[in-house]
């Protein structure tokens, strides 16, 4: 389990002192480990080590842990969408630089994108995060329908399946991925994007 962070190791009677980013970090690993809806407030007091008193001190409920979480998250991934590119960058060049930058939040944000990912839309709070998602999804077909008319993408294909199959290679990412396991975040996106848009048949030898 994550622990305090070091400015907020404990109080004079020996229990833990979270902050709001730390009490979330620990939050978002229970909900990952147990489901969100499986995840009472009482068992997230007993993980944290605090009373219910104390977490209600830092937000108002379990149902602003996860819109803190995913809102992370999803702050996250739109902010790929709004880099700015070069004025002489093209759609495809975009698109690509995007799907990158993807693989480089979802490893750096890996349990925030995990839990935004297990989203059912059983809440208020879950429905406007797949919201979210959808206009994601909607932007990034956008980006594939440019590609396509600049002849920088296949034009045969559908532009939302196509971003649906982009990204759901990219989300593939959170069942396998673990940073403990030796494989540079650098690597794994260029290997990923190379095979999304190059494909994985062999290089001619140059002539």
């Amino acid at each position: 389990m994550s622990r305090p962070t070091a400015q907020t190791s404990g109080d004079r009677r020996g229990r833990p002192v979270y902050d709001r980013d730390s009490l979330l970090e620990v939050a978002v690993a229970v909900f990952n480990e147990r489901g969100y809806d499986g995840t009472g407030m009482e068992e997230l007091a007993r993980r944290l080590g605090l009373s219910k008193s104390s977490i209600y001190h830092h937000v108002s409920g379990k149902a602003e842990l996860l819109d803190l979480a995913v809102t992370r998250a999803l702050d996250a991934l739109f902010a790929v969408l709004d880099e700015a590119p070069g004025p002489d960058t093209t759609a495809t060049a975009h698109l690509r630089h995007v799907v990158r930058r993807s693989v480089e939040v979802l490893t750096a944000e890996l349990p925030y994108v995990t839990l935004l990912l297990r989203l059912h839309g059983n809440s208020a709070t879950e429905e406007r995060a797949l919201a979210r998602r959808r206009d994601f999804d909607h932007r990034v077909a956008g980006l594939v329908s440019a590609a396509a008319a600049e002849g920088g993408v296949r034009d045969d294909i559908d532009p939302h399946l196509a971003s649906r199959l982009l990204f759901g290679t990219v989300n593939s990412l959170i069942e396998w991925y673990r940073p403990e396991g030796g494989l540079p975040v650098p690597a794994l996106a260029d290997a990923l994007t190379a095979v999304l848009f190059d494909g994985l048949g062999a290089r001619q030898p140059r002539s």
